[in-house]
């Protein structure tokens, strides 16, 4: 398997329920949220490659930015169309973080948290100070993030896992967030963690990281960190008997169960914390990444989360409460159609989000290579749930403004489907356990501006896709996002039909050899999926075609050439480490055969995100990272340009090809 640049994404995407960016760069739904929020550009220089890995203001009203490609851009006027850039600093390695304090600079680059100083306040750094430093394998993908300040004047970093066909920690702390003092001692904080990009406080000064989906970790998600917690990869439990540990846990005391979920884990392994917010993979996002919490008088979310998402070039919204003192709570869409993969969030002057961006080597719905953006609010308040909050028998939704009391009591509006995710070594987890739960009765509030949803048996440990679809406002306006995402980790006194999902039976497996080679998704069920060579094809096939998924989301080969009616026998290869498929279609279909996937929602991990349609010629399986498929088909007796596409979600866009099929190929 080739090397590859990327940080955020090693998805296995598993559901979706996202638009693909139009040619003009928004789907419909970024159209109707830019009449509530609109996105600006800050116009990069010439030359100037932002690719950008930490944003910071300093206190002159200035927004530095560091790059992937090792330099630090000081921009003045970032808010006016006369931004000037200024190079501060250079030479660095790969800095995924920054921080600005009392005059200085704090970076988190590949092996090193560094200061850097203006001594002389002529605009570039002078004094490079190593603050600390620690063990690198050289794996590729040992990535570093931060640093954030906590009050007691000690720094928050996280360090990645690498990547050697599965999450391994190669070097000490790999897997670790660390707390680190300003005289440089490393202080070991929370591991289990496997890209660790996002990480912040919410409004009460708790900590929260953000992960994305992969091994042992299902989907993407967000979790409360508190000192000793361990949040699910095994591999950074190799150092839990270093000194100053806060983690007795080993890596041999973690089992990969059959069927377990990280919550049923959890309740016999008491040092595991579930997350207290699970983002479904395509559903929501595909790679999670920066934290901000919206600040008073910017929209009616005062205090709330928002969640950036590289893959999918766009912000989710997290509300979240605190029930028998553990969080708790919901996601939401909130704005999409960014420029290019979202990695980086802060607050600038007058209450505007600055969005750094890249897409080098990862590709996102964004088209953009890198860019830097604003987020404003317009003033107007779009109908939206603006919370969920959960009873002993069933959630208060509360809207933004007030409800059609007739549409808002009809339990007709609600629909609620709860699901899991495995707890396993395999990359991510399709949803497991689907159930519609049933909503028997509503009570709207005589505001008209929250309605509780009773509910027969919430279940412990499950999410819950919470649609309120048939609501509108009193003007008769149809939400602008009518889907949530709420994890339920504790449920209320009072509820005698809440359900504690089971545990398997626990099987030993070494976690030193786990990889995903062989370990596909749930074969397609499909007469346009032949796997074994046809009994009339007495000579063997006439062509035998072979084509390989690469990083960025592409197929090896953008051509293949058949004559018509040819014996095909075609050997898809995923070395990748993101899941994909190859679905052969009729000419200019491409699109619609994958509006089609994109719009399977929880079925399309199940289906392999292949849809029923007529035009569809062939398809493979769809392949897990390091798998591969083989298909026997007739090559269409028409000739033409017959397009080949992956349909996983946010994929095929960029994922795809033409077979031509002609009498001289």
């Amino acid at each position: 398997m080739n090397i590859r640049i990327y940080i955020l994404r090693y998805s296995l995407l598993s559901l979706l329920i996202i638009s693909f960016a139009i040619a003009n760069g928004q789907t419909d739904i970024a159209k109707k949220e830019s009449s509530y929020y609109n996105i600006s550009t800050v116009e990069i220089p010439d030359g100037v490659v932002l690719e950008a890995g930490g944003l910071a203001f300093d206190d002159r009203g200035q927004l530095g930015v560091t790059t992937r490609r090792g330099e630090l851009w000081v921009i003045a006027s970032p808010e006016s169309d006369n931004a000037t850039f200024k190079k501060f600093a250079q030479g660095l390695h790969e800095p995924l973080g920054l921080t600005f304090k009392d005059g200085s600079y704090y970076l988190a680059q590949r092996g090193e948290l560094t200061k850097i100083t203006d001594l002389d306040n002529d605009g570039k750094g002078d004094r490079y100070d190593n603050i600390c430093t620690w063990d690198l394998a050289g794996n590729y993908h040992e990535y570093a993030y931060g640093p954030k300040f906590l009050p007691n004047g000690n720094m928050i970093i996280t360090l990645n896992l690498g990547w050697v066909g599965r999450g391994a920690s190669l070097s000490k702390w790999s897997g670790w967030m660390l707390e680190v003092t300003p005289e440089g001692e490393i202080l070991p904080l929370a591991t289990g963690m496997r890209s660790p990009a996002g990480f912040g406080f919410n409004s009460a000064g708790d900590l929260f990281y953000t992960e994305n989906q992969g091994d042992w970790v299902g989907s993407g998600r967000m979790t409360h960190i508190e000192k000793g917690d361990f949040v699910g990869h095994p591999e950074g439990l190799k150092w839990s008997g270093e000194k100053g540990s806060p983690i007795s846990l080993k890596m041999t005391d973690i089992k990969d169960e059959e069927e377990s979920t990280l919550y049923d884990y959890a309740q016999k392994e008491s040092a595991l914390k579930p997350p207290s917010v699970w983002f479904p993979h395509a559903l929501m996002g595909i790679s999670t990444s920066d934290i901000a919490v919206v600040p008073e008088g910017w929209g009616p979310f005062t205090d709330q989360l928002l969640v950036g998402d590289q893959g999918h070039s766009k912000i989710m919204r997290v509300y979240q409460e605190k029930v028998n003192d553990v969080y708790q709570g919901i996601c939401f869409p909130f704005k999409e159609g960014f420029s290019s993969g979202l990695l980086r969030m802060t607050w600038g002057p007058e209450n505007t989000l600055y969005v750094g961006m890249t897409n080098r080597g990862w590709a996102s719905t964004g088209k953009s290579k890198f860019g830097l953006q604003r987020l404003n609010w317009t003033g107007e308040t779009p109908f939206e749930i603006e919370k969920v909050n959960i009873t002993s028998d069933g959630f208060v939704i509360s809207f933004t403004e007030e409800a059609d009391r007739r549409t808002a009591a009809n339990p007709d509006s609600y629909s609620i489907t709860d699901f899991n995710f495995k707890y396993h070594h395999l990359y991510g987890s399709a949803p497991i356990n689907q159930e519609e739960r049933t909503v028997y009765k509503v009570e709207v509030a005589k505001d008209n501006k929250s309605a509780r949803l009773y509910i027969e048996g919430l279940r412990l440990g499950y999410v819950n896709e919470i649609k309120a679809a048939g609501v509108n406002s009193k003007s008769g306006q149809p939400l602008l996002h009518n889907t949530g995402y709420y994890t339920i980790n504790q449920i209320p006194e009072g509820d005698g039909s809440s359900v504690q999902s089971s545990a398997p039976a626990v099987a030993n497996v070494d976690h030193s050899d786990h990889d995903m080679t062989g370990a596909n998704y749930k074969e397609s069920p499909s007469e346009k999926r032949v796997t074994s060579q046809p009994a009339s094809w007495t000579n063997g096939p006439d062509l035998t075609l072979e084509i390989e998924a690469i990083a960025g989301m592409l197929f090896d080969k953008r051509i293949l050439r058949a004559t018509p009616g040819a014996k095909i026998k075609l050997v898809f290869n995923n070395p990748d480490d993101m899941a994909h498929n190859l679905i052969l279609v009729e000419p200019g279909t491409a699109d619609q055969v994958a509006d089609l996937a994109m719009n399977l929602g929880l079925k399309g991990e199940e289906m392999g995100f292949i849809p029923e349609s007529e035009k569809i010629i062939a398809h493979t399986n769809l392949l897990r990272p390091n798998s591969n498929d083989v298909i026997y088909f007739d090559a269409p007796t028409k000739p033409g340009r017959y397009q080949y596409v992956c349909t996983f979600p946010a994929h095929a866009a960029t994922m795809r090809g033409i077979l031509i099929v002609k009498e001289d190929n």
